[in-house]
């Protein structure tokens, strides 16, 4: 089959690699002018190793490993530690693997395997399924027709909107806004503090990883008014919600943040979608099922997407609906895992009270004894 691949994340470059080694040809289209790599370190858990190890991409995984999990600390206005986060807590199992966002996107993309060709700086802007294919537009006026499009664009896809309708019917926000952006000058690469600070709403702080340092905010808030494609307006926001706090490295982390010309600044929700597919249409990764940074199970669902994918379109060459069927039956007790991960994940990360922060901390500093003791 001829496939289209829209969006080269995570998602996007898994599929390639499972749909263009299964015999298909692949075209994988993104509107960014290169391969995305900001963002903070993520997490392969579970299935998604043998999916990794599938794709041929598990060594490499595993050379570019991260542990920095081991010394999460949470600080006080003063910088001294109050509590600390071990990896046996926020992990699911010791063979979980840490690796840096730019490290994985650039060892998929090395494994693309001829049969896929991407093309930057170019995106879908309509779609016409008559059945039998897929008429596809793209914004440089170009066309050309498809046998199947796969829609791996992100929790703000376009290729959801122009086929399942807007962005509203499946978005959940989980009442948070975070911010991803680097730190001026080098980070200690031996290094693996990672600090961060609270006060009720409000998380910012530093995790170091190679030679660089990566600043993070996330706060509360209801639905703001905000563009995700203008970084300005991530700016304003960002600003405002941290504005006249000057303990620990709060105005310096901001400063960063608001500074960086690659700022990621954007709601933390999910995507719920009741079926991932219609016609010869069908999502992948966070279009499909976004789980929110807080569950740290985004990037597990990708690679098991891409690999289910394939291989249901495999066992059903000829038969669509059976393949997706297949993929949704299988996939599904991933996403539905992980999106039920995330609350936790939140009164972990960004506890609404100080007395939410207080108890959180007692009980990382109760958990941490408990294991010590053994």
């Amino acid at each position: 089959m001829r496939i289209l691949i829209t969006g080269a994340g995570l998602a996007g470059l898994s599929a390639g690699i499972t749909l263009g080694g299964s015999g298909h040809e692949v075209t994988i289209v993104e509107r960014a002018d290169r391969l995305r790599t900001g963002g903070s370190p993520i997490d392969l858990r579970g299935d998604a190793l043998g999916a990794a190890e599938q794709m041929g991409v598990l060594d490499a995984v595993r050379g570019a490993r991260l542990r920095m999990t081991e010394t999460v600390h949470f600080v006080g206005p003063d910088g001294a530690v109050l509590a600390t986060a071990p990896q046996d807590l926020v992990g699911d199992s010791p063979d979980d693997i840490e690796i840096a966002r730019e490290d994985l996107t650039r060892i998929l993309h090395d494994a693309l395997p001829d049969a896929a060709r991407l093309v930057f700086h170019e995106h879908v802007t309509a779609l016409d399924d008559d059945g039998a294919g897929v008429d596809v537009t793209f914004a440089s006026g170009a066309t050309d027709r498809f046998d199947l499009v796969v829609g791996a664009d992100g929790i703000h896809s376009a290729t959801r909107r122009l086929v399942f309708g807007p962005e509203s019917e499946y978005l959940r926000p989980l009442g948070c806004y975070v911010a991803f952006g680097l730190m001026p000058g080098r980070g200690d690469a031996a290094s693996r503090e990672n600090s961060f600070y609270n006060y009720p709403g409000r998380m910012i702080g530093v995790a170091r990883y190679h030679d660089k340092v990566l600043a993070v905010a996330t706060f509360r808030s209801e639905p703001l008014d905000h563009d995700y494609r203008d970084p300005d307006s991530g700016r304003r926001l960002l600003a405002g919600a941290f504005a006249g706090h000057t303990e620990w490295r709060v105005p310096e982390i901001v400063d960063a943040l608001t500074a960086d010309p690659d700022l990621y600044f954007d709601t933390v929700a999910q995507i719920h979608m009741d079926a991932w597919h219609r016609g010869r249409v069908v999502l992948l990764g966070d279009a499909a099922s976004c789980s929110s940074g807080l569950s740290g199970r985004g990037t597990s669902i990708a690679l098991t997407g891409a690999s289910i994918l394939a291989e249901a379109l495999a066992a059903h060459p000829h038969d669509l609906d059976a393949a997706f069927a297949e993929h949704e039956k299988r996939q599904r007790p991933y996403v539905t895992h992980a999106q039920a991960t995330a609350a936790p994940g939140g009164e972990l990360v960004v506890p609404p009270t100080a007395e939410a922060i207080q108890e959180r901390n007692q009980r990382l500093n109760a958990y941490a004894a408990t294991a010590s003791s053994r």
